[in-house]
């Protein structure tokens, strides 16, 4: 009976896989990390064939940990990270490395055009902020930089949709994807020549593919991609969506009376609504995979991948091989120092801003006094207060919301679970979801393929009921102070991040 669904997440460096039952049963998952390619400062970069051949080999695994025929599977559907570069060449091979969300290369451009006053010209299209990652900006650069790769462009991909063409052969534009590379004039949801022409780039119109929604069935799998990946060549595969979109489904975000908070390697924040916010206040809107809702989106490179590298490279990792959790061990020691008790503050900015990429991570105000106890639960504090800042400038163009939904690495730690309700001070309902991003894809390709009428019916029967936590209040009012001073810090650093 063809009644399992495959969701596949493309993330910068994890490639997740997982199965699913009609009621959102997770029934088995795989994962394999990929490298990363760092040729200069700045850059981040994937090999596109070593990507494809690692989600092949990812979905194959998955499958035999199943224990099924992949005749069951009714349908596919993937997520990936947003913005980037995947280009497919006119000689029917990569033309490019990927290039990942995390590369700034071209931060030079987004000084330039902001001066200029460029993203004032194409804002009342795009809707959003110009960002370094955006593949608006990198085919620019490409042009300047990598002339003879720019004239053998075909197509331009996001990462999740050259992974479906490598799967399919059919190239299409996944709406929620493409709506975030500020190339798409978003009231009227299509390509726009007049901002091809603003970002100097008019000849890459042509290089577009095909828009398809979501719930769209854009293709099936190969022979070749069937032999590779263990797949029943012409199963079926829907268009997808942009990861944060497809983490925001697996969270049942259906209305507007949530707002959605994701402290994973990036500090994702927001919420959908039948009106983009137009007056500047918000970073990002985008077309969200359910009709007639747009995303608002705060986000930036500042939340739990912080605490990751702090974890990696400074404390003591032979902790977990005793037998014993790192992070349990971490969240005892954040537990045994109260926020009173801790004056140091940390700037979540490893990995750059959303600001400004040239911010770096720092504590501020460490002394001879301070523990590893007082650093950690710096760390916490200060992811939170960056959540928080971005929470800010989402609720300043909105009602307050009812409840905030919490998800990622967070929402397993107890301790900083209750941080983020008495900062924010909302009712926080906790996603502990071991994959919302192929989850998420599972409901999508639920629909797609018919075995759900509709979004709603398949979200109601396969997301799970999210555990509720109330803020301390509080401990809210005292947080304000230490918030604020958090704000004074970061604004009188910034201008010397550039020196």
């Amino acid at each position: 009976m063809k009644d399992k669904l495959l969701g596949i997440d493309a993330g910068n460096t994890l490639i997740k896989a997982a199965l699913y039952d009609l009621n959102g049963n997770e029934l088995a998952s795989a994962g394999l990390s990929t490298k990363s390619i760092t040729p200069a400062t700045g850059y981040n970069e994937r090999d596109m064939d070593e990507f494809y051949q690692a989600v092949c080999y990812t979905v194959k695994e998955v499958i035999q940990a199943a224990g099924i025929n992949s005749e069951e599977i009714a349908c596919i559907s993937l997520t990936g990270h947003g913005k980037g570069l995947y280009l497919w060449g006119k000689d029917n091979a990569p033309a490019y490395n990927g290039i990942l969300s995390t590369d700034t290369r071209a931060d030079s451009y987004i000084k330039e055009w902001y001066s200029a006053g460029l993203n004032r010209i194409v804002y009342p299209s795009t809707m959003q902020s110009i960002l370094v990652s955006q593949p608006c900006v990198l085919l620019r650069w490409m042009k300047d930089n990598k002339p003879d790769v720019y004239r053998n462009i075909k197509w331009v991909f996001e990462a999740k949709d050259y992974i479906r063409f490598r799967l399919t052969g059919e190239a299409y534009a996944e709406i929620t994807d493409y709506s975030g590379t500020s190339l798409m004039n978003l009231p009227s949801r299509k390509f726009d020549p007049f901002l091809f022409e603003q970002f100097g780039i008019p000849e890459m119109l042509d290089c577009m593919p095909p828009v398809r929604d979501s719930f769209d069935i854009c293709g099936y799998i190969t022979k070749e991609a069937a032999q590779l990946t263990g797949l029943c060549e012409g199963t079926p595969v829907a268009g997808g969506m942009f990861d944060i979109d497809s983490s925001a489904l697996a969270m049942n975000i259906a209305d507007e009376s949530s707002i959605c908070v994701i402290a994973g390697t990036w500090s994702i924040n927001e919420y959908i609504s039948k009106t983009p916010v137009t007056d500047g206040s918000v970073a990002m809107n985008s077309i969200y995979c359910l009709p007639d809702y747009y995303l608002i989106e705060e986000s930036s490179p500042t939340s739990a991948g912080n605490l990751e590298w702090f974890v990696k490279n400074i404390l003591d990792t032979d902790y977990s091989i005793k037998g014993k959790s790192i992070y349990k061990y971490v969240d005892s020691l954040v537990n045994s120092i109260s926020s009173d008790d801790c004056d140091l503050f940390f700037l979540p900015h490893i990995y750059g801003n959303s600001i400004n990429p040239s911010a770096r991570g720092a504590f501020i105000g460490l002394s001879s006094k301070h523990t590893k106890a007082h650093m950690l639960r710096a760390i916490f504090e200060g992811i939170v207060f960056n959540h928080y800042f971005h929470i800010e400038r989402l609720l300043s163009s909105r009602d307050k919301p009812k409840s905030m939904r919490l998800a990622g690495g967070a929402a397993n730690s107890a301790v900083w679970v209750q941080m983020f309700a008495d900062v924010i001070g909302l009712p926080t309902e906790v996603v502990r979801i071991n994959e919302l991003g192929t989850l998420g894809c599972a409901v999508n390709a639920a629909v797609a393929c018919g075995l759900y009428e509709n979004i709603n019916a398949a979200i109601e029967n396969m997301t799970h009921a999210p555990l509720l936590i109330e803020p301390n209040m509080e401990t809210h009012n005292a947080y304000k102070a230490k918030y604020l001073k958090y704000k004074q810090i970061v604004q009188l650093l910034d201008p010397l991040w550039d020196l």
